[in-house]
């Protein structure tokens, strides 16, 4: 079944930041999760093969002979399915000498004899044997979705046997996929017919001389192949096994370690499924959880009264909203402390109860603890409130405790933490802040929503402190959303008519392609559809065959380079044209959609999606843009300058990574490249292959500039051969090469590694710290992900805290400098400007300074500025 899951899920889609391929075990424990939901089991056990010989392939050495090697994407997947089946509380069971399916066959024989009834889940023909009154098989006709049971009239239908004879009848005609012969000539048919007519295999043996003609000769011919066949392939019912049916009762999945587990895997959606599968756990409610009873704070005197009656606490907020024509609407605000809790109506207020609220909301003097707090400043701010006094945001806190936690919303951080359900029933796209919480009075959920942040600020600050990150939350992270939110709420101008151009230039582009491609082979074909383009490419044209796939051979994007490159065939040629075309339009068609009534796009910018502390820019992702492509920058130039102002300004950190890896390492050479002003990886290619820089070709230096990035991303030489298109062993030596020359890179990621080892975490230049207990995993995939993510961790981490570092400074000295020109964007290691009538200069100059003083590094932070109309334009 594992190996069905990994060819009907693309092995591509399915991998952790770390490049850990999980398809096979997503796609497992999805069909696992739906099993357990339709067949509503009591017990549930799943069994592995193990590598080691068994008694089968000792009587018959050609015994599963001639299988295909298994994929490289594969490799450890199994070990990380048993893996979440111990999170999940499942058995699993293996036994040296025996195959999965002996076991199967002994639970199945148990428990029909204890009166049970039995349902097999299983991708091997051989289970059909199993089918009585009793057992039923799950047999997966398609992928791991579309799994029939298979009961005897349905294996007599296809196989003219009842179940109990199916052995008989692979026995004679063979089983390929055991590599087991058949007898020559004799097909299912005939085999039924003599199974039927002479009740069996024993009976057909005892009345060989009676089956006469060419059939006949060869089954006498044959006959200790069948009897060779009849042993191996009838599965064992009377193993001895380590566990009794008891311990298979289904069990509540551990969700701490389903969690930690799912993190790991980066499984989001299916984490939701498995959680919502078996309910909420069942515990008693801490005393903590009843919540005040509130008071409607309905006046101007309401609201001083009961914040003079509870200052001195730090107020859990929340806000209640409600869908509008241009977004979500704060229509109320919830605020609870240890004793009270209290509920204002926006939209009901009078200007004095508003002005007293906005001067509550405003105050620093009043502590705060918000979930999404840059959510709720921008929603506040719609109505003329500016939010502050924040001291805590539990979103942010919870990030930086568990930053590889795939969800930070208030709903999952609550059942998490503090084992409190929240039901988060708002659309999904309401934002973090709206909850309902069902029943008809809207006010107490929003009231309880506000408690349950005060809990869970209270819950986290301890972890927090703990961690060495209360600098980050209140220094960095909670500053940070202010500015982010300011950013987002301007938003970046663009040129709609040169859109709209570009819309129609890539769609002309894809009519041109498609047209070129159908003339290529002489007929029309849907290029969107794998099943076709297989049809054309490996039946029609006889291209060379790719990976194999459960529905044949692969179509993606890196098998049809690669086909291209080794063939030059102009079907090929327009295809993948037509396929980048056809990609460019949907991201242009997305900037299309994302342009608001002002004419401008706003981003939205996440705090707490990658581990690593990067932001993340959402609806639209301007981070996914092509930078090197020449469609890229036709891209980039639809984004302009906005009415009122001069030019856009864009500054970004050369080699920003680079610099971090020559710091943290120490190396002297490294160092000194850049305090010497060299282009580093001609510096590093003249080492690395001991020629004069001048020397260095394009070649040479693409491969260093790879090998250099990849290793601050743990990159394997397996990894960087795939990269750079050459050889294992070319990569290896490579690699040797470089640690020879720069030896304290050599050394100093060792050193991150066995000191995160000891620590359980790496830690940043800031002090942004990742915790990977998967460094003592006895699973060794779970460890290898640990380890380069171990590697990664600090470098890019440390990057992202200087640029957050340079937001802040480049703010703060925007807002003392008077500038009325403004920040727009974050995009990875670059910031834009738009810049106000008669301000480039002084921004520029400002910028530089901020920008490099962002961090003292061993080495100087070299920050690039460019000026132009466009953001294509300012580019440099």
């Amino acid at each position: 079944m594992a190996f069905r899951a990994f060819y009907a899920l693309p092995a591509e889609n399915f991998a952790t930041d770390t490049g850990q391929h999980t398809n096979a075990v997503y796609g497992f424990v999805s069909m696992l999760i739906r099993m357990i939901q339709d067949q509503a089991p009591t017990h549930v056990g799943v069994a592995f093969d193990l590598d080691t010989p068994t008694f089968r392939s000792e009587e018959y050495t050609e015994y599963k002979a001639g299988r295909n090697k298994t994929p490289e994407e594969f490799h450890g997947q199994i070990d990380l399915i048993q893996k979440v089946m111990e999170a999940m509380n499942i058995p699993t069971l293996t036994k040296d000498g025996y195959e999965a399916d002996d076991i199967i066959a002994t639970l199945a024989a148990r428990g029909e004899a204890a009166g049970w009834d039995v349902v097999v889940v299983s991708g091997d023909r051989d289970a059909f044997q199993l089918i009585t009154d009793k057992t039923t098989v799950l047999y997966p006709k398609k992928g791991v979705s579309d799994i029939p049971p298979m009961d005897g009239d349905a294996v007599e239908a296809k196989y003219f046997v009842r179940p109990e004879h199916y052995s008989d009848l692979a026995a004679l005609v063979g089983e390929t996929a055991d590599n087991l012969p058949g007898v020559p000539g004799v097909g299912p048919k005939t085999a039924a017919k003599w199974i039927n007519l002479y009740g069996g295999l024993e009976g057909i043996l005892e009345n060989l001389d009676a089956i006469k003609g060419k059939v006949g000769d060869s089954l006498r011919e044959h006959v200790e192949d069948v009897r060779r066949n009849r042993r191996l392939n009838q599965l064992l019912r009377d193993l001895e096994l380590p566990v009794t049916l008891e311990a298979l009762e289904l069990e509540r999945p551990n969700r701490d370690a389903v969690e930690e587990l799912f993190d790991a895997l980066q499984f989001n959606t299916l984490r939701k499924r498995l959680f919502d599968l078996f309910g909420e756990e069942e515990a008693e409610a801490p005393e903590t959880e009843e919540v005040p009873a509130h008071v409607l704070l309905d006046s101007a005197a309401a609201v001083h009264d009961w914040f003079a009656a509870n200052g001195g606490h730090t107020f859990g907020v929340h806000l209640r909203t409600v869908a509008g024509p241009a977004g979500n609407d704060a229509v109320g605000v919830a605020f609870a402390t240890v004793e009270a809790a209290a509920y204002a109506d926006l939209e009901a207020a009078d200007a004095e109860t508003e002005a007293e609220l906005a001067r509550i909301l405003g105050s620093a003097d009043h502590k705060k603890a918000v979930h999404d707090f840059k959510a709720a400043y921008k929603l506040l701010l719609e109505r003329g409130i500016e939010l502050r006094g924040v001291e805590d945001d539990t979103m942010i806190s919870a990030y930086l405790i568990q930053p590889d936690r795939r969800s930070h919303e208030l709903a999952d951080i609550a059942q998490h933490h503090l084992r409190i359900p929240l039901e988060a029933t708002a659309p999904a796209d309401a934002g973090q802040l709206a909850l309902d919480l069902g029943g008809e009075d809207v006010v107490s959920p929003a009231v309880r929503a506000a408690h349950v942040v005060r809990l869970l600020s209270g819950h986290l600050a301890g972890q927090v402190l703990e961690r060495g990150s209360l600098r980050l939350l209140s220094e960095m992270e909670l500053p940070l959303s202010v500015v982010l939110a300011k950013m987002e709420r301007t938003g970046i101008a663009v040129d709609a008519e040169r859109l709209d151009g570009l819309l129609a230039d890539f769609t002309r582009t894809i009519d041109a392609a498609t047209a070129e491609a159908y003339a290529a082979i002489g007929h029309e074909v849907n290029l969107g559809s794998p099943k076709q383009l297989q049809v054309v490419l490996f039946e029609e044209l006889g291209l060379p065959k790719t990976k194999k796939i459960k529905t044949g051979y692969t179509t993606d994007a890196d098998s049809l380079a690669d086909l291209l490159a080794k063939t030059q065939h102009p079907f090929l040629v327009h295809l993948m044209a037509y396929r980048d075309a056809a990609k460019l339009r949907q991201t242009v068609e997305g900037l299309r959609k994302a342009v608001a009534d002002d004419g401008r796009i706003h981003t939205t910018y996440a705090q707490t999606v990658a581990a690593t502390g990067r932001l993340s820019s959402l609806n639209p992702n301007l981070q996914n843009i092509p930078v090197r492509s020449e469609e890229g920058r036709r891209i980039r130039a639809v984004f302009t300058v906005g009415e009122g102002y001069e030019t856009l300004l864009t500054a970004d950190y050369s080699q920003i990574e680079m610099r971090i890896m020559a710091h943290l390492s120490g190396d002297e050479s490294l160092v000194q490249a850049y305090l010497d002003g060299e282009d580093l990886h001609r510096f590093v290619g003249s080492r690395v292959f001991n020629v004069a820089p001048a020397d260095v070709t394009p070649d040479m230096r693409a491969k260093v500039k790879a090998m250099s990035y990849g290793l601050a991303y743990g990159l394997s030489s397996f990894g960087l051969s795939k990269q750079l298109n050459i050889p294992v062993d070319e990569a290896r030596t490579l690699m040797k090469d470089y640690f020879a020359r720069f030896g304290a890179v050599r050394d100093y990621l060792r050193s991150v590694v066995e000191q995160a080892r000891v620590d359980g975490y790496t830690s940043t230049i800031e002090g942004r710290r990742r915790y990977l207990p998967e460094l003592a995993s006895d699973n060794r995939q779970l460890r290898d992900m640990a380890e380069r993510a171990a590697l990664n961790a600090p470098i890019q981490g440390s990057a992202a805290d200087i640029i957050k570092k340079a937001m802040l400074d480049v703010d703060a000295a925007m807002a003392e400098a008077g500038l009325a020109s403004r920040m727009l964007l974050q995009v990875h290691d670059e910031l834009v400007f738009e810049v106000a009538p008669g301000e480039a200069e002084a921004l520029e100059a400002l910028v530089r300074k901020c920008m490099g003083g962002a961090a003292d590094l061993r080495v100087p932070l070299d920050v690039q500025v460019g000026l132009g109309r466009s953001w294509q334009d300012a580019g440099h």
